[in-house]
C-alpha cells in the first residue's frame, strides 16, 4: 500500500512543489540533470517538468547506453555483421541505431542477409552459440555498471563450458569518469544531479560521493516513481538553498551505500577499466570496461582484430549536444521534422531510454 499510495501516486504533491518553490526563491533558477535513461523516460511520462516551478529546469545527461555509443562503433558493428559465418546478438534497441550513414542499421543489414538476432539477456546469446556450434556468435555487451555483472557472468559461463564459438564485443561504460569529464567541460552549467538508482544498486550510493567531495555539487540517488523523483528534486533544491552539497540516498528500499559486493567482485574478475569513446564526450580515460587478458578468447575485439574508424557525426543530428545537456531535444532542427521514432536519424530517438524519444512521446 505504501508503494502505491506514496511512490506511484504521491498525495502530498502540492506540499512538495510548495517547498521546492520556496527553496528556489532563495537560489534563483536551478538546472538539475538526470543521468539515467529510465529517469529520463519516467520524468517525461509522469509530466513532472510541467508541474515544477518555472525556475527549475531538468536536463537529460549521458544516461542512455545506446545513445552514448558513438557512430564509428556502430559502423564497425555493421561491417562485422556482414562477415560470413558471424551471427550478431544484441538487445532490441541497438538494432535500429543508425551508423554514420542515415538509414543504415543492424535492422537494414539483417534485411540484406546479415545474421542478426535480438536477445533479452547475454545468456540467450550463449544458448544460441551452443545450438549453432559452426557459427561465430557475438554478443554486443552494451550498458553501464547495471548490465556489466550479467555480461561478466556470461563470459565466465562461456569459459566454463569451453564455448569457443562465442564472444562478447564489450561496449560497457563506467559512469564516474564520464560525469567527471562532463563537469570539467567548458560548457557545463548544472547545479545538481539525480543519480541513477540502477547503477547505484551495483556500485553503491557512495559511488557518487565524488560529486560533493570533489566538485561541491549535490547529488541524490533516486528511484523511478513520481514520488521518488519529486522527493529527490526537493532534496537537491534544499541543499542548494542551504549551500550544503551532499550525496543523499533516496532509493534506500533498493540501494545500499556500498552496493552489491557479489556483482562488484564478478566485474572485477572479468573486466578492467579502459579508455572508451562516448558520443558527445569523446575519448575518456578509464571510462569503459575491457575484458581481461585471461578471457581474451571470448573478447570479440581481439578475436576478430577489430578497430573502429575515426568518429563521424550523423549529418544534422544533435544527439551529441542533447547527451551533454546543452540542447533540449526540441531544439534540434531535425526533431519531429525529419527525425521521429518511425524514422530515427540519431540514437536518442531510437532508444526506449533516449531523451528525444521521451520528449517526442510524452512532451
Amino acid at each position: 500500500m505504501l508503494y502505491d499510495s506514496y511512490f506511484k501516486n504521491p498525495k502530498d504533491v502540492p506540499l512538495l512543489l510548495e517547498k521546492i518553490g520556496k527553496y528556489t526563491e532563495q537560489t534563483g533558477p536551478v538546472r538539475l540533470m538526470e543521468i539515467c535513461g529510465t529517469h529520463t523516460m519516467a520524468i517525461a511520462r509522469s509530466g513532472i517538468r510541467s508541474i515544477l516551478p518555472d525556475n527549475v529546469q531538468l536536463l537529460s545527461g549521458p544516461g542512455c547506453p545506446v545513445c552514448v555509443t558513438p557512430a564509428n562503433m556502430i559502423d564497425m558493428i555493421l561491417d562485422l555483421s556482414q562477415r560470413p559465418g558471424v551471427l550478431i546478438t544484441t538487445y532490441g534497441d541497438l538494432l535500429r541505431v543508425p551508423g554514420s550513414a542515415q538509414g543504415d542499421s543492424l535492422l537494414t543489414r539483417r534485411a540484406a542477409g546479415g545474421q542478426v538476432e535480438s536477445v533479452y539477456s547475454p545468456m540467450d546469446a550463449l544458448k544460441i552459440a551452443e545450438e549453432h556450434p559452426d557459427t561465430e556468435v557475438i554478443f554486443l555487451g552494451v550498458g553501464f555498471e547495471t548490465t556489466a555483472p550479467g555480461t561478466a557472468a556470461c563470459i565466465l559461463e562461456a569459459a566454463s563450458r569451453k564455448l569457443n564459438n562465442f564472444s562478447v564485443l564489450c561496449l560497457l561504460k563506467r559512469t564516474e569518469p564520464a560525469l567527471r569529464s562532463l563537469i570539467e567541460s567548458d560548457d557545463f552549467a548544472v547545479n545538481g544531479f539525480l543519480c541513477p538508482g540502477h547503477v547505484a544498486a551495483i556500485i553503491g550510493a557512495d559511488g557518487f560521493s565524488f560529486l560533493p567531495d570533489d566538485y561541491r555539487l549535490p547529488g541524490v540517488v533516486s528511484g523511478f516513481e513520481p514520488g521518488d523523483l519529486l522527493c529527490s528534486i526537493l532534496e537537491l533544491t534544499e541543499m542548494l538553498a542551504h549551500g550544503t552539497p551532499e550525496l543523499k540516498n533516496e532509493y534506500t528500499r533498493l540501494v545500499r551505500q556500498n552496493g552489491n559486493p557479489a556483482a562488484l567482485a564478478l566485474m572485477e574478475q572479468i573486466f578492467c577499466p579502459a579508455p572508451s569513446d562516448w558520443r558527445g564526450l569523446g575519448l575518456i580515460e578509464d571510462s569503459g570496461y575491457a575484458i581481461r587478458s585471461q578471457y581474451a578468447q571470448w573478447d570479440a575485439m581481439k578475436k576478430f582484430s577489430l578497430s573502429p574508424a575515426g568518429e563521424k557525426e550523423i549529418p544534422g543530428c544533435r544527439c551529441a549536444q542533447v547527451i551533454r545537456g546543452v540542447l533540449r531535444p526540441a531544439e534540434c532542427p531535425l526533431f519531429k521534422k525529419v527525425c521521429s521514432p518511425d524514422n530515427p536519424v540519431g540514437p536518442c530517438m531510437v532508444s526506449g531510454e533516449g531523451a528525444c524519444a521521451a520528449a517526442y512521446q510524452y512532451e
